[in-house]
């Protein structure tokens, strides 16, 4: 008997009412079940064992549970406000500068935006793959047992952000149709009408105007090779209307660097040490410009554009795996030639390891996780430099 008594006392203490119900669920959805709540109960009563003195302050406390449950929500609501990975695999958010809140549209005056995202200075990843050819090479060219110049990275880095953004400016006015007609690239500055080819044109100027005050700080057989750059720059947004490589010329561009670099310490070239350095980048150029074209293959195939993505297929990562392999092959060439010390192969076997991570577990159907893939490069680039800067002090 006192067993049964129990067992229905804890039933009915168990049973959710109507109020607590309707409670649950304002806590998922308070803004929208405050209503209901109030429609199902216009005139609250409450369970034993309350009393009926205490339904005076129950208008009062449903008042403040709902107020701080719609604060909660609110709260909740921000929190949970998706982030640039959600957004991306929800589709909703292209790199042409739609979507998701970057430090440009923070802190940029409105009328800047426009060419800051037109230079891409809210994406980075593409300054630091054009900078780091350039870097090992200035590195590899410093007095053994000493540190490199930094005046001299610090105009290879100035120049990086400048030529990157010019060569972005080129590729948006010159495929400014094409933009339009891809899910990444519709909402570009040119693309999507914010800016005019006119400005953009002038934008392109100035960047060029302020690169030509970096070049002049160089030697002249510096500034010849330097210049010589811009053929291949105004030529690579037209690669991929004519070839299944344009990556294989866009790694020609941007590791010009590993040339001009060395030039710049040395006032000469060394083919010993810098072909095997700008063979090695053009070859990393095409594993990590090859993932990255997996994510718009399918808009590339309706736009009639050529790619590497394409033209490898289901054996991307059979191809890729021997541009690695190549990568790693020159840059150990050109620092035996150099004479580097043993902590540069050990950075080597490190960045080995990076590249195959990258290889093996890309999953080219993912136009996140190509993405991913594409942006940890930046990390590859500082783990050679860590090994050419140990290497060089310890030589």
């Amino acid at each position: 008997m006192a067993s049964s008594l129990i067992f229905r006392a804890s039933r009915r203490f168990l049973k959710p009412s109507s109020s607590s119900a309707s409670l649950h669920l304002a806590i998922f959805n308070p803004l929208s079940s405050a209503q209901q709540f109030a429609t199902q109960n216009p005139n609250p009563t409450l369970n034993p064992p309350f009393k009926p003195s205490q339904l005076q302050n129950y208008n009062f406390e449903y008042r403040k549970t709902v107020g701080s449950l719609s604060n909660f929500h609110l709260v909740a609501h921000v929190s949970t406000w998706p982030s640039k990975e959600n957004k991306n695999q929800s589709g909703s958010v292209s790199s042409g500068g739609g979507g998701d809140a970057t430090w440009v549209d923070l802190y940029l005056p409105k009328q800047v935006q426009p060419y800051a995202r037109l230079a891409r200075l809210d994406k980075p990843i593409g300054t630091w793959l054009l900078l780091w050819p350039c870097i090992w090479s200035i590195t590899m060219a410093a007095t053994p047992g000493h540190l490199p110049d930094f005046k001299m990275m610090t105009l290879f880095a100035c120049g990086a952000l400048l030529l990157r953004g010019a060569g972005c400016t080129i590729n948006d006015l010159l495929d400014r149709d094409i933009d339009t007609m891809v899910e990444r690239t519709k909402l570009r500055p040119v693309a999507s009408g914010l800016l005019t080819p006119f400005q953009g044109l002038c934008f392109l100027g100035f960047q060029l105007l302020l690169g030509l005050g970096i070049l002049l700080q160089l030697n002249n057989y510096s500034r010849v090779l330097g210049a010589s750059s811009l053929l291949l720059v105004f030529s690579y947004p037209l690669m991929k209307r004519f070839t299944f490589w344009p990556q294989a010329y866009l790694g020609l561009t941007f590791n010009w660097g590993a040339l001009l670099g060395w030039a710049a310490v040395k006032g000469s070239l060394d083919p010993s040490i810098v072909l095997p350095l700008y063979a090695s980048g053009v070859f990393w150029t095409l594993v990590y410009d090859t993932i990255y074209a997996h994510q718009d293959k399918e808009d590339d195939l309706k736009v009639g554009v050529k790619s590497t993505a394409l033209r490898f297929g289901d054996s991307t990562k059979e191809w890729i795996t021997g541009f690695g392999i190549a990568c790693l092959g020159g840059l150990a060439l050109s620092g035996f030639n150099a004479e580097i010390g043993w902590p540069y192969y050990a950075s080597l076997a490190v960045a080995s390891g990076h590249l195959g991570w990258q290889i093996w577990t890309v999953d080219l159907s993912s136009r996140v996780d190509c993405n991913r893939k594409f942006v940890s490069n930046k990390w590859f680039g500082a783990i050679i430099f860590g090994g050419v800067l140990a290497g060089r002090l310890s030589s």
